[in-house]
């Protein structure tokens, strides 16, 4: 006899037992008594929450800041390159070569600007985004010990090709509410 648990369950699933003869004439079932899970969009949970907003906001302005001073060194860089286009048949040699390595360097100072600029968004966004996320969490987990669900599946992140939604529960309005 051979027993079947699906792994996700195993927070108190019922098994089914079948024998290799079943098993192999109707091949795996599912469990009579299925675990009951809820379901939902985080993304969409996350999105109505009311300080998303503020988050969205406060990342904006940043993203704007650094928007701005990218603009201001571009500028700053066209202007010197149009001044070296300028002057570059009446420079000698040597201030040639100085303005060409200086703005070889305002180059290179630019994009690594940028990409810092970039890194230190990412990691603003994800620190502002971390509270919202825990009492997310924290609301998602009381829900599922309230309502005696053996997981909570995030929709958003199409991991399961299929998902019974007979036996489950959209919980999307239930997160939306618990977190008013």
């Amino acid at each position: 006899m051979v027993t079947f648990q699906a792994a996700v369950f195993e927070a108190g699933a019922q098994t089914e037992s079948l024998s290799t003869s079943q098993t192999e004439l109707v091949g795996i079932q599912a469990p009579q008594t299925a675990a009951r899970f809820g379901y939902l969009s985080y993304n969409e949970a996350l999105e109505k929450m009311p300080q998303y907003a503020l988050v969205k906001k406060q990342m904006e302005d940043l993203r704007s800041k650094f928007q701005a001073e990218t603009k201001r060194v571009e500028e700053e860089f066209n202007r010197k390159y149009e001044e070296f286009l300028d002057g570059q048949r009446d420079f000698p040699k040597t201030i040639l070569q100085k303005r060409q390595t200086e703005l070889q360097q305002l180059m290179e100072k630019n994009i690594e600007f940028k990409a810092s600029s970039m890194k230190e968004l990412d990691a603003a966004e994800k620190e502002a985004m971390a509270p919202l996320r825990l009492r997310l969490n924290d609301v998602l987990r009381e829900i599922g010990i309230r309502k005696g669900y053996a997981f909570i599946y995030d929709t958003d992140t199409k991991a399961l090709p299929f998902l019974n939604l007979e036996i489950g529960e959209n919980i999307n309005l239930l997160v939306q509410d618990a977190l008013k």
